[in-house]
């Protein structure tokens, strides 16, 4: 887990809920408008001193909007404060108004030299070890394409080689849905106010924003909390919201009481998927733990993991329905495949959790195979399932396009847990939880690092979140804790060997370790 983000607030908002918020600090709590205006500055440039207190020279960029004003109220206190401060303006003087025009203003006393962006190129850059780089060109109410000078100044900004300082948001980037809207400011930290933006935590987010601070300008408890307040977009959760999820073990308790985790899968070629999600329930607490697959692959599973029982699908004494009615939880689709084995193993799994009311964890080409049912009109819901895509899976389930899924992550999450029902999981950077059924709580998980984007971390999830719903959590609660418990193992694997060349089964070691809070 990143340190920052376990500094940043839980609750999350979309750009017109902050802007909301602002409203009601400034109305009807009474605090002035420039007065916030410049309590968001002084703690961007607190920041920008506090991470690099070299800093001779400050590079700002500056819109027309308050997010232009934050800026020259920056560039206002690094002139006091004795840096060499130059402003790059994108906006005619003349079309700033209200609290963004007291900021210009505030500059322009201190006799900082302003520029055109057409006369910028002259602004000398031969000291770039010593330059700090503000980008207060947009805010977050931009929803369309970057364009014109402002597109070129991002581009001359990504090209620098100085350190970026983003004032609430990277410029370009969507507070919505972390969408970059044609090209966005790369910054190295990103300062946020008010409220904390959804957007900055997923999707692409994370790629241009570096690390996140976040200061609420001290405003009044109750502009969060009031009748008129807005209720927060979605929850970030992580690893310390787990640990409460894991009492004690009685002294007395045997096997029997922590649930039997049946997996599903593995085609020809595909051993590997099932074993490592049984792996995964195994060291997640699951007192039982039975794979259904191929009998070829019976051997190679048991000399890996000697302890799980294994039933092969071609053994002449097979009998899938007698194991399946002894599941706590069914976990189908780790290396399924799309034969007709593949489709017969669902359709056992589907009537077992129709006739036991056996909960189900689907993943990889379960999902293929349901979103199959979409084209043929026979697609179903049902409550008592956990559904976990990646956007290509998404997308099949939804008769989308990935590009469509990853246009606002949020909206899907929410889109897939009414259509097919139960807490759905959107995989990806900032991944995303949402059961409609019982909760309007979007959840979006901050644990997690690019080393999981390798084959059979998707199999080790489902493994995990079948285990503890095994173990007596609900379906949506085992699914929030799996998720922070699945990234937060790539994290402390990532800070034991580095993130590039990660594998799956390097998690397993760690996940056993997040399960027992008192070893942590």
């Amino acid at each position: 887990m990143s340190d920052f983000t376990t500094k940043l607030p839980k609750n999350l908002y979309r750009a017109e809920q902050v802007r909301e918020l602002d409203r009601i600090a400034i109305e009807d709590k009474g605090i002035a408008g420039f007065e916030l205006m410049q309590g968001a500055a002084s703690a961007a440039f607190n920041f920008l001193r506090e991470y690099w207190p070299q800093t001779r020279h400050l590079l700002v960029f500056v819109g027309n909007g308050n997010n232009g004003g934050d800026g020259y109220v920056v560039a206002a206190l690094a002139k006091e404060a004795g840096l060499s401060t130059d402003i790059v303006q994108l906006a005619e003087s003349s079309e700033l108004k209200g609290d963004a025009k007291l900021a210009f203003e505030l500059a322009a006393s201190k006799q900082i030299p302003i520029y055109g962006f057409a006369e910028s190129d002259s602004i000398d850059e031969t000291d770039s070890s010593h330059t700090v780089v503000v980008d207060a060109l947009l805010g977050t109410g931009i929803d369309r394409k970057v364009s014109g000078d402002y597109a070129a100044a991002i581009e001359r900004i990504n090209a620098m080689s100085c350190p970026v300082v983003a004032i609430d948001i990277p410029s370009g980037l969507s507070a919505n849905t972390g969408k970059c809207l044609g090209v966005a400011v790369e910054a190295d930290l990103t300062v946020s106010f008010i409220g904390m933006k959804q957007g900055l935590l997923t999707y692409q987010g994370r790629d241009y924003c570096g690390e996140i601070v976040f200061d609420n300008l001290e405003v009044p408890d109750d502009v969060y909390t009031g009748k008129s307040s807005p209720v927060p977009s979605a929850i970030r959760i992580d690893i310390n919201d787990v640990t409460r999820h894991f009492l004690p073990r009685r002294k007395s308790s045997h096997k029997g009481n922590h649930g039997h985790v049946v997996v599903m899968g593995g085609d020809y070629g595909y051993g590997g998927a099932p074993l490592m999600a049984a792996e995964a329930a195994q060291c997640s607490g699951s007192g039982l733990v039975s794979i259904i697959t191929r009998s070829k692959h019976r051997s190679a599973i048991l000399a890996r993991r000697p302890e799980l029982m294994v039933l092969g699908t071609e053994d002449e004494d097979a009998d899938i329905e007698e194991l399946i009615s002894k599941a706590s939880v069914i976990a189908i689709g780790p290396g399924l495949g799309k034969s007709k084995w593949s489709r017969h193993l669902l359709q056992s799994a589907l009537s077992a959790q129709q006739a036991q009311n056996t909960p189900l964890v689907v993943d990889a080409d379960g999902l293929n195979l349901l979103a199959e049912r979409l084209e043929s009109g026979a697609s179903i819901k049902r409550s008592n399932w956990v559904l976990t895509p990646h956007p290509g899976e998404a997308a099949s389930l939804l008769n989308s396009s990935v590009g469509e899924v990853q246009s606002d992550r949020f909206v899907t999450v929410q889109k897939l847990s009414e259509f097919w029902g139960g807490p759905c999981l959107l995989k990806g950077s900032g991944s995303l939880i949402c059961n409609k059924e019982n909760s309007s709580d979007i959840f979006l998980c901050t644990e997690g690092n690019a080393g999981m984007a390798t084959g059979g971390m998707g199999d080790i999830l489902a493994g995990i979140v079948a285990s503890l719903i095994a173990q007596g959590l609900d379906l949506s609660i085992a699914l929030c804790c799996a998720v922070s418990i699945h990234g937060e193992a790539a994290d402390l694997a990532a800070e034991n060997r580095g993130e590039r060349g990660m594998v799956a089964t390097d998690l397993v070691p760690f996940i056993r370790q997040l399960v027992n809070p008192s070893l942590h």
